[in-house]
């Protein structure tokens, strides 16, 4: 007899709470849909439900998006970056002591080597048909960063074979929860044939119909809460064997229901993070001003903060990544979390003179201050001018119609293009193409769990 089985799976959700009672609609009429014809439903999250842009997350260090997952009753989870990394250690340790499922990751430890008590490697759930299937989670290692915050993280494939060696004989499904990219998720499903299904995340990716890689199917819902993945599974019981799988995904904005209970709890938490964020950090006797394509003061008082926090010769700041004013008065912690959203860290890179003018000639270029970002951290809009602490740059357009770079002074002294100089940036620096001699650079060191607007609030209260 064959019977069917739904997977139904949100990913990278980074806290885009508007989209949230639509999806708690959408997976509970279908789960009752499929109840009523006798099949079978699971639900899954599979990382990045929490983003510290939103005041929720930033005042409840992401439990209230437990509290989310927890009334959705879904069956399980998967550990992303933004839970993993964005959190001082005590809180990800905290973090899921109420979740009401398991959350599944194999490849993330203590410093001591021992697993959080609220992590389990993988899960073996026995169907309503009898047949099992074996439910596996990794998360993306970012080495370092993990290490910085008192984690240890290992290798995903290694993580991911250790499991399968585990359940082998034990599971007649194997679905990986996997929060490390398509790139990665494809070279799993060459390597791991015997993986059935991998619902994947990290890198956004819309696939609409599913991807066959080496018979594996991989599923992604791209993000925000745009879209609800669903793969259908249809089953024969007595053989114990998957007879065909198949994806699909429903965008929300063709969804027309909505969850008013959820609505109203939104509300609820929305409340309750404006008051626990109203804590004043500061007093200022001005108004502080941004303007993103030319030097202004809340800019450059986050340069000034950055190289002192870091210790370093010179510091770097692109003037989009505040968003707002600051007004006279008090300020609180809420007025920073709206200017400067971000969980963007500071770091401290060692830079040749030669590599610290061509990156000051990059990030002077007219494409650059226009660049409007996606990623990397950033949750703001445009790259905006870079503006700097212990250094003078002098930059000129020219008859070409393009800004060159003149001239630069590191605290009153001619660059020297054998010196090694130590320059604090943001940790978005060391990330992707923007700037590769940052990127590269072999001695990083990251300052965490400080996000940039704790450096704003460390500043503005020495001034106050």
């Amino acid at each position: 007899m064959l019977e069917k089985l739904r997977l139904y799976h949100t990913n990278d959700l980074h806290s885009h709470f508007e989209n949230w009672p639509k999806i708690v609609h959408y997976i509970e009429q279908k789960k009752n849909e499929h109840e009523k014809d006798g099949e079978e439903t699971l639900v899954f999250d599979i990382g990045d439900h929490m983003d510290r842009f939103q005041m929720i997350t930033e005042a409840t260090f992401g439990k209230a998006n437990v509290d989310l997952l927890n009334r959705l009753e879904i069956d399980a989870a998967a550990v992303g970056n933004n839970e993993g990394i964005t959190l001082p250690h005590d809180e990800l340790a905290d973090l899921y002591h109420h979740a009401a499922f398991p959350v599944i990751v194999s490849n993330l430890f203590d410093e001591d080597g021992q697993r959080p008590k609220w992590a389990v490697p993988y899960v073996i759930k026995t169907l309503k048909n009898g047949m099992t299937a074996g439910i596996l989670g990794v998360t993306v290692p970012y080495y370092p960063v993990y290490q910085k915050l008192g984690w240890t993280v290992t290798d995903a494939e290694k993580s991911i074979q250790e499991s399968l060696d585990d359940i082998k004989g034990k599971a007649d499904i194997i679905i990986l929860l996997s929060h490390l990219g398509l790139i990665d998720d494809r070279a799993a499903a060459e390597t791991f044939p015997d993986i059935d299904v991998i619902l994947e995340s990290h890198t956004h990716h819309l696939l609409e119909d599913g991807q066959d890689i080496n018979g594996v199917l991989l599923a992604c819902a791209e993000k925000y809460g745009n879209y609800v993945g669903c793969v259908e599974l249809t089953l024969d019981s007595e053989t114990r064997t998957i007879v065909s799988k198949q994806a699909s995904v429903q965008k929300m904005a063709d969804w027309h229901g909505e969850s008013k209970d959820t609505a109203a709890f939104l509300k609820e938490k929305e409340r309750e993070a404006e008051n626990l964020l109203s804590v004043q950090v500061a007093n200022l006797n001005e108004e502080a001003g941004v303007k993103w394509f030319e030097e202004s003061p809340l800019p450059l008082l986050l340069a000034e903060a950055l190289k002192n926090w870091c210790g370093c010769e010179v510091s770097m700041v692109n003037s989009g990544v505040i968003l707002g004013p600051l007004k006279k008065g008090p300020v609180t912690k809420l007025d920073l979390h709206r200017i400067c959203p971000h969980p963007i860290n500071p770091v401290a890179v060692r830079l040749s003179g030669r590599e610290l003018q061509e990156t000051i000639g990059q990030a002077a270029s007219e494409n650059m201050e226009q660049l409007r970002i996606k990623g990397l951290g950033f949750r703001g809009e445009v790259m905006g001018k870079m503006v700097y602490a212990g250094a003078e740059v002098q930059t000129d357009i020219l008859e070409d119609g393009v800004t060159h770079l003149i001239n630069v002074k590191v605290n009153g002294e001619e660059l020297d293009s054998d010196r090694i100089y130590s320059v604090a940036v943001l940790d978005m620096f060391t990330l992707g193409k923007l700037f590769p001699y940052i990127r590269d650079s072999k001695e990083k060191q990251y300052f965490m769990p400080e996000f940039l607007r704790d450096l704003l609030a460390w500043k503005l209260a020495q001034q106050s």
